[in-house]
């Protein structure tokens, strides 16, 4: 049986996550979770599945859920940083489920690799911010690291068998958001009501907003470059309404291989978990016979947010963790109706172009931390002026 803590229980990925452990109880137990703000699901799950820890945002939060349960409840409760790591780190577990949202996933993260707990990574920005650290050490910790993000399994699942070195490119697929078909003249008056309304996908509104964007894909592009150990020029992103095809990867004989199924997350969690084995997850087969499934380039003029993690990608250094936060400040001030939607990617664009890059072959955490937090401000302040 394979123990896991869930960072991000209360999320999309954490719900499905254990929905999946309850349909199979005999192959998984929960020995942590962590929420951020939600203490009333996040008792809910500890009253379900009787984690020995549950870790929440802060000290208010932590008093709050303790009034969620029931006296007799047995889980001890943590908040904060060092909660989250504790519960990365949990002498129990074998594997991690990283399904917190933005900048938040990286330190515990590591620190479970530190310990030497396998990962099943949902949360993208640890690797956009420090994916050549991550991946050394991890490499060094003898660490798996298994994609959970529907196009990152699929490319995983599609590489399988295969030798590196025949490998020409990886095609993440996408949706193109709800605003595919939209004219950018439209595009100043939408609002984040509209933005949350996703075609295909169920997720969280951050993660959301981001595939509006377009911004989602161009983060696992650098994703994909570490992740897979590949040049960015051996990544391209193809356009995929239907979100059938999950993503391919093509061969320098001209061999494509794909991984398709429903738009579902439960299946790149379920495999993510239960490697090599396949869990018999009764999940419904597309109906080829009723469906089309077609095909184009993104429009990189009308979503921008993409072509500058390409630019921050092809820079290296501290600009994949700038645009991240930049992104992360500025997908928060439009939920919030103080930018509108085109004033998302000019707010990323200008915290950008105003930092100094640090692309030492030494770079450290606490770079990455600082051009991080700089870049939080940077963005806050140009909010301000718009």
């Amino acid at each position: 049986m394979k123990q896991l803590a869930i960072l991000g229980s209360t999320g999309s990925i954490g719900r499905n996550t254990l929905n999946v452990v309850e349909q199979f109880p005999d192959r998984f137990s929960v020995q942590a979770l962590t929420a951020k703000e939600n203490v009333s699901l996040l008792a809910e799950q500890i009253n379900k599945f009787s984690p020995e820890l549950a870790v929440v945002y802060n000290e208010e939060r932590a008093e709050a859920l303790k009034k969620e349960l029931p006296e007799s409840t047995n889980v001890e409760i943590l908040y904060g940083e060092e909660g989250y790591k504790q519960a990365a780190t949990h002498k129990l577990v074998d594997v991690v489920v990283t399904a917190m949202v933005g900048a938040a996933g990286l330190l515990p993260t590591l620190a479970a690799i530190e310990t030497g707990k396998d990962i099943a990574l949902s949360n993208k920005e640890t690797l956009v911010m420090a994916g050549e650290m991550v991946m050394k050490r991890a490499k060094e910790k003898g660490v798996n690291i298994f994609p959970v993000d529907s196009e990152h399994s699929a490319i995983f699942q599609s590489l399988l068998g295969h030798r590196k070195e025949d490998l020409d490119r990886i095609h993440l697929t996408a949706s193109g958001g709800p605003f595919r078909n939209r004219s950018k003249t439209e595009f100043s008056s939408i609002q984040p009501e509209d933005a949350l309304k996703h075609p295909t996908w169920q997720m969280g509104a951050k993660i959301t907003i981001d595939s509006a964007t377009l911004m989602n894909k161009g983060l696992e592009v650098i994703e994909a470059k570490h992740l897979f150990a590949v040049s960015q020029d051996q990544i391209s992103v193809v356009i995929h309404p239907q979100s059938i095809v999950h993503s391919m990867v093509s061969y320098r004989d001209g061999s494509i291989i794909a991984q398709l199924g429903i738009p579902d997350m439960k299946g790149a969690i379920a495999y993510a978990i239960s490697f090599p084995e396949r869990l018999p997850l009764k999940q419904p087969i597309p109906d080829f016979g009723r469906i089309s499934l077609t095909f184009e380039d993104p429009d990189f003029d009308k979503f921008p947010c993409l072509g500058l993690a390409f630019d921050a990608c092809r820079t290296g250094g501290t600009m994949p963790a700038v645009l991240n936060a930049a992104n992360e400040i500025a997908v928060a001030a439009f939920l919030e109706k103080k930018i509108s939607f085109t004033q998302l990617p000019e707010v990323i664009r200008k915290t950008m172009e105003s930092h100094t890059v640090n692309v030492s072959e030494r770079l450290s955490l606490s770079d990455i931390l600082d051009a991080d937090a700089w870049a939080r401000h940077e963005a806050q302040e140009l909010i301000r002026t718009l």
